[in-house]
């Protein structure tokens, strides 16, 4: 499961095991220190929003060389680049000056991040042993030239399936990144699956931004989505040259956030 829908919001799974395990540890530490009135609360919060900033910091120093040219993109958020690990250190480091400078808060504050952590982490282990365990979707598609294809058909290297329609702005802002990695990185599959539309629509969005790409392909019923476990476009799903999920990105990507998790090809090449 990629997202998960709550009422008119789409979030993506990751990002609300994050507000889940920020709320337990913020209940947690409540409960821990109503007795003698030491609430952690801001202090849980303002170390969540430092551990943001550090991941978002780790994420920009590793690809800077995608961000020299543009530095609006450092705050653009919206391609998810983040490093999880050195946010968490920048995190707990706050939380070491709290343990030292206020000793009411020791307990209920480290009882809490331990919870909290618990959450995540645990969350995150079930989270991805669910992904690798996750084969390519068997689904019946449709070339732009009219050809049947199945998405078996495309096996023999890494590959990258990009699932979007002309009507959302995310994945209109994503298609150049895409389409110049297509054709930057020939080893790598790409496979543009348009969710729902017309043969016309889609050849229509292609000429009008002058993109070129080979694998566009038309899952007429939109069946592809809700298979991988997203009802949210764009999705992007990252499977290795037999069909086995080693990643996924739900939103919009950027040249950073593609290259990182593009590495994840090289990561499963080792194991």
């Amino acid at each position: 499961m990629l997202s998960v829908n709550l009422g008119p919001l789409t979030m993506s799974a990751a990002h609300l095991l994050l507000l889940t395990s920020l709320f337990v540890a913020t209940l947690v530490g409540w409960w821990v220190g109503r007795s003698a009135k030491s609430n952690p609360e801001n202090r849980l919060f303002l170390m969540f929003l430092t551990g943001v900033l550090g991941a978002r910091c780790a994420f920009v120093v590793r690809y800077f060389e995608h961000f020299e040219n543009d530095l609006w993109q450092v705050i653009d958020l919206r391609d998810g680049g983040f490093i999880a690990w050195p946010g968490v250190l920048v995190g707990l480091a706050l939380g070491g000056y709290y343990w030292i400078k206020q000793p009411a808060m020791r307990r209920p504050l480290g009882i809490a991040l331990v919870a909290g952590l618990l959450v995540w982490g645990s969350g995150t282990a079930v989270m991805r042993a669910l992904e690798h365990g996750t084969r390519l979707p068997q689904v019946a598609l449709t070339s732009m030239e009219g050809k049947a294809v199945s998405l078996n058909d495309y096996l023999g290297k890494p590959l990258v399936v990009n699932l979007w329609a002309t009507w959302c702005p995310p994945c209109r802002r994503e298609m150049p990144v895409l389409a110049a990695a297509q054709a930057r990185h020939t080893d790598v599959t790409f496979l543009f699956v348009n969710q729902g539309e017309s043969q016309d629509e889609i050849s229509r969005f292609l000429q009008a931004g002058q993109l070129t790409m080979s694998n566009v392909l038309m899952d007429n019923h939109a069946q592809l989505g809700p298979l991988v476990g997203s009802r949210a476009l764009p999705t992007t799903v990252f499977y290795n040259a037999d069909g086995r999920q080693i990643g996924s990105h739900l939103g919009e990507l950027s040249d950073a956030s593609l290259s990182q998790v593009l590495e994840l090809f090289k990561k499963d090449d080792k194991q």
